[in-house]
């Protein structure tokens, strides 16, 4: 191998490493970025999740007694759903974990908890919009029902 030719490999393949690295996070970032209608329409469970850190950040916990509460008792979030539901929400970006908690004297260090992003407060206000509008379409058909 003549002299230097080595080294011109050796950067070759950092380079082309590089090129690699910034295509794939270039392509990560913008291209597979769903639009917020793509999520339409919401899973129940994710709406109720979602609805549940309009008001702040909770623990799961708390998410799933502020649902119970909300529904009259109606819907139940079970741990295996809310915990799944919760981890898929945060890779699609909806949700986030919160870096920030309570004094350690009012929390458990075991609890983890979570807040809306821009993104999850986005597709709750477009889900929120397709219900009132079936609602609108709703009444409006038992209007003219009346009417016949």
């Amino acid at each position: 191998m003549a002299p230097g030719a080595a080294q011109d490999e050796d950067r070759w393949v950092r380079k082309n490493s590089l090129d690699s690295y910034r295509y794939q996070l270039i392509y990560i970032t913008f291209m597979t970025r769903k639009k917020p209608d793509a999520f339409l329409p919401l899973r129940s469970n994710w709406f109720h999740i979602l609805l549940s850190l309009v008001g702040g950040e909770q623990h799961g916990y708390s998410i799933m007694q502020d649902v119970l509460e909300r529904s009259g008792g109606k819907v139940h979030l079970w741990p295996a759903t809310l915990y799944g539901s919760l981890k898929r929400l945060i890779e699609e970006g909806l949700i986030a974990e919160s870096g920030e908690r309570p004094a350690a004297e009012f929390d458990d260090a075991r609890r983890r908890y979570y807040k809306l992003t821009p993104l999850g407060g986005r597709v709750l206000d477009l889900e929120s919009q397709r219900l009132k509008e079936l609602v609108r379409v709703l009444h409006a058909k038992r209007r003219q029902e009346a009417r016949s």
